[in-house]
């Protein structure tokens, strides 16, 4: 079901550690889009630890089509994982993280740094294929390379197509790159002509009329979206009406934008994901400086924001602007 076809072109939401949580893809399902990935969990973290972090996997049903993403760089560890988290979550795919540039993912040897070990990023691959068999389909996530000088997605995706991966999301960026400079759909389109699965583009897809481009310029089957998402969740219902009719959807209105944030907050309150109200407000400042970018008003709110501690305090604080 998460596969693309020719008669569908999938908007996916990226994988973002921090962001991606049950709350917000329950509202980004609201506005649209079609597949999830979770946030990722280490594989180590599952076997030593698993109850304590489930969390960052846990769903509804209702986000399904859904992956669970994990990162690791030990074949058997990474299967072992894996046959945890289906066995207990039953998603609809478990991709594997070979594309997370920070130091903390790449210091122990997983996201993008399996960039510059090929023949171990597909050993890894083979050992979680080959543990979940027909039980779950498995897919990954890479970048282009480690930096300019080493642009490895073509051979990346040819060794994971070999492994036995069903799809591949490619962002068009280096590891050296983090999330600056311009993404190369260039090499996201060789990827998806060197391969026979489906090639997920992302990288600085921003407005429906850049899903557009990718969708006929480019071979590629569908696009995922994560930072525009983090800002504009709505752009998934704009993009695809779009695709559908050529038209562009208005934004949504300022006082709208404002609702928006004080529903996530009280979803993300009623959820007790994080824990309590200080915790939880803690979590949400980050969410609410992004929705509050571009509201009129609001950028003299920021500092207060920054450190809001309740929701009552947060409502006070926009109760004029609506």
């Amino acid at each position: 079901m998460f596969l693309p076809d020719k008669s569908f072109f999938p908007l996916y939401l990226a994988p973002m550690a921090g962001v991606t949580d049950p709350i917000f893809r329950t509202l980004c399902k609201e506005c649209g889009a079609d597949v999830m990935v979770t946030e990722f969990v280490s594989s180590e973290g599952v076997l030593q630890a698993w109850e304590r972090n489930r969390r960052y996997v846990e769903f509804e049903g209702a986000h399904r089509p859904l992956g669970v993403q994990i990162f690791g760089a030990v074949p058997a560890h990474m299967a072992a994982a894996a046959r945890i988290i289906v066995d207990a979550m039953r998603p609809d795919f478990l991709d594997i993280n070979a594309g997370c540039p920070v130091p903390k993912v790449v210091g122990r040897n997983g996201g993008s740094s399996l960039l510059k070990d090929l023949p171990l990023l597909q050993q890894i691959a083979a050992a979680v294929v080959a543990e979940l068999g027909a039980d779950c389909p498995v897919t990954a996530k890479i970048r282009i390379g480690w930096d300019a000088n080493h642009i490895v997605a073509e051979e990346a995706c040819l060794r994971l197509q070999d492994a036995g991966v069903k799809a591949i999301a490619v962002h068009g960026r280096t590891r050296s790159q983090q999330y600056g400079g311009v993404a190369d759909w260039g090499i996201i389109d060789a990827c998806a002509c060197a391969v026979q699965i489906p090639v997920i583009g992302n990288g600085d897809i921003t407005s429906p009329a850049d899903v557009k481009r990718a969708r006929e310029e480019t071979a590629v089957s569908g696009v995922m979206i994560g930072r525009a998402a983090m800002n504009a969740p709505w752009i998934f219902r704009q993009a695809r009406h779009y695709l559908n009719t050529g038209e562009l959807l208005p934004p949504p209105s300022a006082a709208e934008r404002i609702e928006f944030m004080l529903r996530h907050t009280r979803l993300a309150l009623d959820s007790q994901h994080y824990g309590g109200e200080l915790t939880t407000m803690r979590a949400m400042r980050a969410r609410l400086l992004a929705y509050a970018k571009g509201i009129p008003g609001t950028k003299p709110l920021r500092p207060q924001l920054s450190r809001v501690e309740s929701y009552a305090a947060l409502e006070d604080m926009l109760r004029p602007l609506r």
